[in-house]
Protein backbone atom coordinates (compact mmCIF):
# COMPACT_ATOMS: atom_id res chain seq x y z
CA UNK A 1 0.00 0.00 0.00
CA UNK A 2 2.83 2.38 0.94
CA UNK A 3 4.61 1.72 -2.39
CA UNK A 4 1.36 2.37 -4.30
CA UNK A 5 0.93 5.72 -2.54
CA UNK A 6 4.54 6.72 -3.35
CA UNK A 7 4.11 5.65 -7.01
CA UNK A 8 0.85 7.58 -7.28
CA UNK A 9 2.39 10.68 -5.70
CA UNK A 10 5.38 10.48 -8.08
CA UNK A 11 3.06 10.22 -11.08
CA UNK A 12 1.14 13.31 -9.94
CA UNK A 13 4.42 15.24 -9.56
CA UNK A 14 5.55 14.26 -13.07
CA UNK A 15 2.24 15.29 -14.61
CA UNK A 16 2.24 18.56 -12.68
CA UNK A 17 5.81 19.29 -13.77
CA UNK A 18 4.95 18.65 -17.41
CA UNK A 19 1.90 20.88 -17.25
CA UNK A 20 3.94 23.72 -15.71
CA UNK A 21 6.63 23.55 -18.39
CA UNK A 22 4.07 23.09 -21.19
CA UNK A 23 2.29 26.29 -20.21
CA UNK A 24 5.07 28.87 -20.01
CA UNK A 25 3.61 32.25 -19.03
CA UNK A 26 3.38 34.89 -21.74
CA UNK A 27 5.85 37.77 -21.03
CA UNK A 28 3.29 40.57 -21.17
CA UNK A 29 5.38 42.53 -18.66
CA UNK A 30 7.69 43.52 -21.55
CA UNK A 31 5.16 46.06 -22.79
CA UNK A 32 6.73 49.52 -22.68
CA UNK A 33 10.14 51.06 -23.27
CA UNK A 34 13.35 49.70 -21.72
CA UNK A 35 16.71 51.45 -21.62
CA UNK A 36 20.10 49.75 -21.40
CA UNK A 37 22.04 50.90 -18.35
CA UNK A 38 24.52 53.70 -19.18
CA UNK A 39 23.87 53.50 -22.93
CA UNK A 40 21.53 55.15 -25.42
CA UNK A 41 20.13 51.76 -26.46
CA UNK A 42 16.49 50.86 -26.10
CA UNK A 43 13.97 48.06 -26.56
CA UNK A 44 10.31 49.02 -26.99
CA UNK A 45 7.39 46.54 -26.95
CA UNK A 46 3.73 47.08 -27.86
CA UNK A 47 1.02 44.65 -26.83
CA UNK A 48 -1.02 43.84 -29.93
CA UNK A 49 -3.31 41.30 -28.20
CA UNK A 50 -3.32 38.97 -25.20
CA UNK A 51 -1.02 36.62 -27.12
CA UNK A 52 1.16 38.93 -29.21
CA UNK A 53 3.83 41.56 -28.61
CA UNK A 54 5.70 43.52 -31.27
CA UNK A 55 8.99 45.17 -30.49
CA UNK A 56 11.90 47.13 -31.85
CA UNK A 57 15.51 47.57 -30.72
CA UNK A 58 17.09 50.92 -31.46
CA UNK A 59 19.74 53.41 -30.43
CA UNK A 60 19.75 57.19 -30.35
CA UNK A 61 22.65 58.95 -32.09
CA UNK A 62 22.77 62.71 -32.59
CA UNK A 63 19.08 62.84 -31.78
CA UNK A 64 18.27 60.29 -34.50
CA UNK A 65 16.54 56.96 -33.85
CA UNK A 66 18.46 54.10 -35.53
CA UNK A 67 16.58 50.80 -35.63
CA UNK A 68 18.71 47.65 -35.47
CA UNK A 69 16.15 44.90 -34.95
CA UNK A 70 12.43 44.17 -35.30
CA UNK A 71 10.98 41.69 -32.80
CA UNK A 72 7.76 39.87 -32.01
CA UNK A 73 6.55 37.36 -29.44
CA UNK A 74 3.46 35.37 -30.28
CA UNK A 75 1.45 32.47 -28.86
CA UNK A 76 1.14 29.67 -31.41
CA UNK A 77 -0.94 26.86 -29.93
CA UNK A 78 0.79 25.72 -26.75
CA UNK A 79 4.08 27.39 -27.77
CA UNK A 80 5.36 30.94 -27.46
CA UNK A 81 7.66 32.00 -30.30
CA UNK A 82 10.11 34.91 -30.23
CA UNK A 83 10.99 36.16 -33.73
CA UNK A 84 13.89 38.46 -34.54
CA UNK A 85 14.62 40.25 -37.79
CA UNK A 86 18.09 41.84 -37.50
CA UNK A 87 18.81 44.51 -40.08
CA UNK A 88 21.76 43.54 -42.28
CA UNK A 89 21.92 39.92 -41.07
CA UNK A 90 20.57 36.48 -42.06
CA UNK A 91 19.76 37.65 -45.62
CA UNK A 92 16.75 39.53 -44.31
CA UNK A 93 15.18 36.37 -42.87
CA UNK A 94 13.36 36.19 -39.56
CA UNK A 95 14.81 33.80 -36.95
CA UNK A 96 12.45 32.01 -34.54
CA UNK A 97 13.19 31.00 -30.93
CA UNK A 98 10.90 28.90 -28.73
CA UNK A 99 10.15 29.87 -25.14
CA UNK A 100 10.91 27.82 -22.06
CA UNK A 101 10.31 29.25 -18.59
CA UNK A 102 12.07 28.44 -15.33
CA UNK A 103 12.86 30.34 -12.13
CA UNK A 104 11.41 33.64 -13.43
CA UNK A 105 13.65 33.45 -16.54
CA UNK A 106 12.15 33.49 -20.02
CA UNK A 107 14.58 31.59 -22.27
CA UNK A 108 14.03 31.74 -26.03
CA UNK A 109 15.95 28.91 -27.69
CA UNK A 110 16.91 27.92 -31.25
CA UNK A 111 19.45 25.06 -31.16
CA UNK A 112 19.97 25.28 -34.94
CA UNK A 113 21.14 28.89 -34.89
CA UNK A 114 24.78 29.62 -34.10
CA UNK A 115 24.56 33.08 -32.53
CA UNK A 116 22.49 33.69 -30.69
CA UNK A 117 20.93 30.36 -29.89
CA UNK A 118 19.57 31.54 -26.54
CA UNK A 119 18.07 34.87 -25.54
CA UNK A 120 17.14 35.13 -21.87
CA UNK A 121 15.00 37.71 -20.07
CA UNK A 122 15.03 37.55 -16.27
CA UNK A 123 12.48 39.80 -14.58
CA UNK A 124 13.89 41.65 -11.56
CA UNK A 125 12.42 43.93 -8.92
CA UNK A 126 12.02 47.63 -9.56
CA UNK A 127 11.06 47.44 -13.24
CA UNK A 128 14.43 45.97 -14.22
CA UNK A 129 15.32 43.06 -16.51
CA UNK A 130 18.56 41.16 -16.96
CA UNK A 131 19.03 40.17 -20.61
CA UNK A 132 21.65 37.69 -21.81
CA UNK A 133 22.39 36.73 -25.41
CA UNK A 134 24.32 33.46 -25.80
CA UNK A 135 25.86 31.43 -28.63
CA UNK A 136 26.97 27.84 -29.13
CA UNK A 137 30.67 28.76 -29.07
CA UNK A 138 30.34 30.24 -25.59
CA UNK A 139 30.20 33.77 -26.92
CA UNK A 140 27.77 35.79 -24.82
CA UNK A 141 26.95 39.26 -23.64
CA UNK A 142 24.61 40.41 -20.93
CA UNK A 143 23.19 43.71 -19.74
CA UNK A 144 20.54 45.27 -17.54
CA UNK A 145 17.63 47.36 -18.75
CA UNK A 146 15.14 49.43 -16.80
CA UNK A 147 11.69 50.63 -17.77
CA UNK A 148 11.37 54.29 -18.60
CA UNK A 149 8.60 56.75 -19.25
CA UNK A 150 9.03 58.62 -22.51
CA UNK A 151 7.15 61.21 -24.46
CA UNK A 152 9.14 60.45 -27.61
CA UNK A 153 6.70 57.71 -28.55
CA UNK A 154 3.59 59.89 -28.32
CA UNK A 155 1.00 59.45 -31.05
CA UNK A 156 1.41 61.10 -34.42
CA UNK A 157 -1.02 64.10 -34.63
CA UNK A 158 -1.86 62.99 -38.20
CA UNK A 159 -2.60 59.40 -37.13
CA UNK A 160 -5.65 57.91 -38.86
CA UNK A 161 -6.74 54.94 -36.78
CA UNK A 162 -9.33 53.70 -39.30
CA UNK A 163 -6.83 53.77 -42.15
CA UNK A 164 -4.15 52.05 -40.05
CA UNK A 165 -6.63 49.30 -39.11
CA UNK A 166 -7.76 48.86 -42.72
CA UNK A 167 -4.15 48.48 -43.89
CA UNK A 168 -3.14 46.17 -41.03
CA UNK A 169 -0.50 48.60 -39.75
CA UNK A 170 1.25 48.15 -36.42
CA UNK A 171 2.02 51.10 -34.13
CA UNK A 172 4.94 52.06 -36.37
CA UNK A 173 2.83 52.12 -39.54
CA UNK A 174 4.55 48.95 -40.72
CA UNK A 175 3.59 45.36 -41.52
CA UNK A 176 5.15 42.11 -42.72
CA UNK A 177 5.18 41.08 -46.36
CA UNK A 178 6.76 38.28 -48.41
CA UNK A 179 9.42 39.59 -50.80
CA UNK A 180 10.06 37.35 -53.82
CA UNK A 181 13.05 37.60 -56.17
CA UNK A 182 12.52 35.87 -59.51
CA UNK A 183 15.59 34.32 -61.15
CA UNK A 184 16.04 32.53 -64.45
CA UNK A 185 14.87 28.97 -63.80
CA UNK A 186 16.49 25.60 -64.43
CA UNK A 187 14.29 24.80 -67.45
CA UNK A 188 16.40 25.80 -70.48
CA UNK A 189 13.83 24.72 -73.06
CA UNK A 190 13.76 26.35 -76.50
CA UNK A 191 10.11 25.37 -77.03
CA UNK A 192 8.72 28.75 -78.12
CA UNK A 193 5.10 27.67 -77.62
CA UNK A 194 5.73 26.57 -74.01
CA UNK A 195 7.69 29.75 -73.28
CA UNK A 196 5.04 31.98 -74.86
CA UNK A 197 2.11 30.33 -73.10
CA UNK A 198 3.96 30.25 -69.78
CA UNK A 199 4.75 33.96 -69.77
CA UNK A 200 1.29 34.87 -71.05
CA UNK A 201 -0.06 32.92 -68.05
CA UNK A 202 2.54 34.64 -65.85
CA UNK A 203 1.10 38.06 -66.72
CA UNK A 204 -2.49 36.86 -66.31
CA UNK A 205 -1.60 35.42 -62.91
CA UNK A 206 -0.08 38.72 -61.84
CA UNK A 207 -3.36 40.44 -62.69
CA UNK A 208 -5.34 37.86 -60.72
CA UNK A 209 -3.13 38.20 -57.61
CA UNK A 210 -3.36 41.99 -57.77
CA UNK A 211 -7.16 41.76 -58.00
CA UNK A 212 -7.17 39.46 -54.95
CA UNK A 213 -5.07 41.96 -52.99
CA UNK A 214 -2.24 39.43 -52.63
CA UNK A 215 0.29 41.16 -54.90
CA UNK A 216 1.06 44.84 -54.51
CA UNK A 217 4.42 45.25 -56.28
CA UNK A 218 5.67 43.49 -59.42
CA UNK A 219 8.15 44.41 -62.10
CA UNK A 220 11.12 43.24 -64.20
CA UNK A 221 14.82 43.97 -63.71
CA UNK A 222 17.11 45.19 -66.44
CA UNK A 223 19.80 42.86 -67.75
CA UNK A 224 22.15 41.77 -64.94
CA UNK A 225 24.83 39.17 -64.18
CA UNK A 226 22.88 37.65 -61.27
CA UNK A 227 20.10 36.16 -63.39
CA UNK A 228 17.44 38.25 -61.63
CA UNK A 229 14.35 38.67 -63.79
CA UNK A 230 11.86 40.46 -61.55
CA UNK A 231 10.33 40.80 -58.10
CA UNK A 232 7.04 40.44 -56.28
CA UNK A 233 5.92 41.85 -52.93
CA UNK A 234 3.09 39.68 -51.62
CA UNK A 235 0.46 41.12 -49.29
CA UNK A 236 -1.89 39.33 -46.87
CA UNK A 237 0.31 36.23 -47.06
CA UNK A 238 1.30 35.01 -43.61
CA UNK A 239 4.17 32.61 -44.32
CA UNK A 240 6.73 31.67 -46.95
CA UNK A 241 5.06 28.26 -47.22
CA UNK A 242 1.77 29.94 -48.10
CA UNK A 243 3.57 32.14 -50.65
CA UNK A 244 5.06 29.06 -52.33
CA UNK A 245 1.61 27.51 -52.62
CA UNK A 246 0.12 30.69 -54.09
CA UNK A 247 2.86 31.10 -56.71
CA UNK A 248 2.39 27.57 -58.01
CA UNK A 249 -0.52 29.16 -59.92
CA UNK A 250 2.10 30.99 -62.04
CA UNK A 251 2.85 28.87 -65.16
CA UNK A 252 6.34 30.35 -65.63
CA UNK A 253 7.26 29.30 -62.08
CA UNK A 254 5.46 25.96 -62.25
CA UNK A 255 7.23 25.10 -65.54
CA UNK A 256 10.65 26.01 -64.13
CA UNK A 257 11.26 29.01 -66.40
CA UNK A 258 11.44 31.27 -63.35
CA UNK A 259 12.83 30.35 -59.94
CA UNK A 260 11.45 32.26 -56.92
CA UNK A 261 13.52 33.14 -53.85
CA UNK A 262 11.42 34.00 -50.78
CA UNK A 263 12.16 36.41 -47.93
CA UNK A 264 10.18 37.91 -45.06
CA UNK A 265 10.14 41.70 -45.42
CA UNK A 266 8.96 44.47 -43.10
CA UNK A 267 7.79 47.68 -44.76
CA UNK A 268 5.26 50.46 -44.76
CA UNK A 269 1.66 49.28 -44.47
CA UNK A 270 0.71 52.13 -46.83
CA UNK A 271 2.48 50.44 -49.76
CA UNK A 272 -0.74 49.19 -51.31
CA UNK A 273 -2.26 52.67 -51.38
CA UNK A 274 -0.55 53.48 -54.69
CA UNK A 275 -2.51 50.79 -56.56
CA UNK A 276 -5.66 52.85 -57.34
CA UNK A 277 -3.43 55.48 -58.98
CA UNK A 278 -1.59 52.86 -61.05
CA UNK A 279 -4.83 52.17 -62.93
CA UNK A 280 -5.00 55.82 -64.02
CA UNK A 281 -1.51 56.31 -65.46
CA UNK A 282 -1.02 53.50 -68.00
CA UNK A 283 -1.73 54.25 -71.65
CA UNK A 284 -1.03 50.86 -73.24
CA UNK A 285 -1.40 47.34 -71.87
CA UNK A 286 1.62 45.08 -71.56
Amino acid sequence: MKQSIILWFSLICILFSRSVFAQAPFPAFLQGTWKVADKERYEHWDRMSDGELKGVSYSIKNGQKIVSEYLKIKKLGDKVIYTALVIGQNNGKEIDFELTFKDSTYSFINEHHDFPNRIRYKQLAGDRIHISVEGKSGKAHAFYVHKIKTDSLSENPNYDRDLATKLGADDYGMKSYIFVLLKTGQNKTTDKQLIGESFKGHMENIGRLVKNGQLIVAGPFGKNDSGFRGLFILNKVATIEQAKEILQTDPAIKNGLLEPLYYSWYGSAALSEYLPFSEKIWKKEH
